[in-house]
């Protein structure tokens, strides 16, 4: 999950408090400003359920600010470009793991479906009513999670039974490809830095699609090495994990 698609979770929490008049993040430095009328706690308490580690700063009072109304038509096309970015590496990376019997890429294809679901929400989200959005965020998460444990499963059963070494050639080259999709997917996103301020995004922050495909990388170069399925497995094992993390925080939007 990257800083765009924490801001999408944050934005789809915060929706439907009627108390909100507007909210301005700061990428940069992982801050958000909410504006809003009557008390702040309901609002902290909402953004605590997605563990962000989120932390209060302050409250000022401040003059009433005008709300604009904008269109939506740049961040859907925004959306639908990285959705299908996503989408599409998850489809190579899980049938070329499997092909190359490499756990890792597999678990880094699971990991680039929770962005696609991510985007989707957030393509949903545009003039949808609050109970659809929960309900498909609840669909989304669960899916995620049974995602999860099949992956996990995997793992298991490689680590214990004779699996043959995986294909480091087919790990690196993929995942140098996953690499250039997700440098794709931040630079499309950074095209609204002007336009749509909710849709902006730093390249200073390394996303975890970005750490997860460097991993794998590093996982290939270490089969070579050393000629063993574990290196594979436990990089596998780690993508998994931020599988679950994505799927906990979809599910903290169903509440």
């Amino acid at each position: 999950m990257d800083c765009p698609s924490e801001e999408r979770l944050i934005r789809m929490k915060l929706d439907g408090i009627s108390d909100i008049q507007s909210l301005k993040f700061d990428i940069q430095k992982r801050s958000l400003s909410v504006y809003h009328k009557g008390d702040y706690q309901g609002i902290l308490a909402s953004l605590d359920e997605l563990k962000l580690d989120t932390k209060y700063d302050k409250t000022e009072q401040t003059e009433e600010i005008e709300i604009i109304i904008e269109d939506n038509s740049k961040e859907k096309s925004l959306l639908w470009q990285v959705l299908l970015i996503n989408l599409f590496f998850f489809l190579l990376e899980s049938v070329t793991g499997f092909l190359s019997n490499s756990m890792g890429l597999v678990a880094d294809g699971m990991d680039m479906l929770a962005d696609t679901m991510v985007y989707g929400l957030g393509l949903i989200a545009v003039g949808s009513t609050m109970a659809k959005k929960k309900n498909i965020a609840k669909i989304s998460g669960y899916f995620q999670f049974a995602l999860a444990i099949f992956g996990f499963g995997e793992v298991v059963r490689r680590f214990l039974g004779y699996e043959e070494t995986p294909n480091f050639e087919i790990m690196i080259s993929i995942s140098v490809l996953a690499l250039i999709g997700n440098s794709l997917c931040l630079y499309i996103l950074n095209k609204s830095t002007n336009q749509e301020a909710h849709m902006k995004a730093s390249m200073i922050f390394t996303s975890n699609d970005v750490i997860a495909n460097i991993g794998v990388i590093v996982a290939g170069v270490l089969v070579l090495w050393t000629d063993s399925k574990y290196p594979d497995l436990i990089i596998g094992t780690l993508v998994l994990g931020l599988v679950v993390q994505g799927a906990y925080r979809i599910l903290q939007l169903a509440k």
